[in-house]
């Protein structure tokens, strides 16, 4: 089973790409971030038409979580027990299903802004009641998948210097990371090992041309789903803007293999 995670950046203005990377890489699940789309505006045709189902769920043109699937869709979560709003309002930053036998959560981590911010208080809040709820089911084989907006290490980030005035490095978002971690796995990393191993690149200044990136988008597997990961990998063809027609995402998709 190949399972892959991508901020799409507007699922509606990439569609194409959507397809294409499904059927380049032989995804069986595909859990997409930043969709920016309510569900009916998803295109599906082509997709159901490939045998996948789509969950979604999208408020308005910001945020958003999808998941794609061709093994199956079953037991559908919005949102997770305890999860924030922001300014009175639940976001679209969170979708769990089981797929194929194996439950998948598709996240997309508030950015947090400014340390000063409180969307910065808010996307702690938010990763702590990830943690709580999270650590009731890594006892099955689980997978958290997406946009996390936290560089673990400095080696996940290009020039740790110019994010002293800003988010995804900070200790807070660190340490709440690392309180997830203690339930669920990196599986990337072992097979992705940094340093320069990035899956955003910002448009600014060329920065994928340069491979001046963050690495922010993580697949975090519960032990019973970490022990079946055979490989993973960044498919950095679909960042760069010279491979395909269309302006990519800012993000790669992450994708990971596990043993049946």
């Amino acid at each position: 089973m190949r399972i892959a995670t991508w901020n799409v950046n507007s699922v509606r203005s990439r569609i194409d790409r959507v397809e294409a990377f499904l059927e380049r890489n032989d995804i069986d699940v595909l859990a997409l971030q930043e969709t920016k789309a309510v569900p009916d505006q998803i295109p599906t045709m082509n997709l159901e038409i490939a045998g996948y189902e789509v969950a979604a769920v999208g408020y308005d043109q910001w945020n958003g979580v999808a998941l794609v699937s061709r093994v199956g869709i079953e037991d559908i979560k919005v949102g997770f027990p305890g999860m924030p709003e922001f300014n009175g309002k639940a976001e679209a930053r969170a979708l769990g299903a089981v797929c194929g036998g194996v439950g998948i959560w598709s996240l997309y981590v508030p950015n947090g802004r400014k340390p000063d911010d409180p969307h910065y208080a808010y996307k702690l809040e938010w990763l702590a009641a990830l943690k709580a709820a999270s650590s009731e089911w890594h006892g099955t084989p689980t997978a958290l998948v997406g946009d996390w907006n936290v560089c673990p290490f400095d080696e996940d980030c290009f020039d740790p210097s110019q994010f002293k005035n800003s988010t995804h490095l900070t200790q807070p978002e660190r340490d709440a990371f690392f309180a997830i971690e203690a339930d669920y796995r990196d599986v990337v990393r072992p097979h992705v090992p940094g340093p320069e191993k990035y899956t955003y690149f910002d448009y600014y200044r060329q920065r994928f041309e340069r491979n001046r990136g963050l690495r922010i988008d993580f697949v975090l597997g519960s032990p019973t789903f970490a022990e079946r990961v055979t490989g993973a990998f960044v498919d950095l063809e679909e960042r760069d803007p010279a491979k395909f027609a269309g302006a990519p995402s800012d993000h790669a998709p992450v994708v990971v293999d596990l043993a049946d």
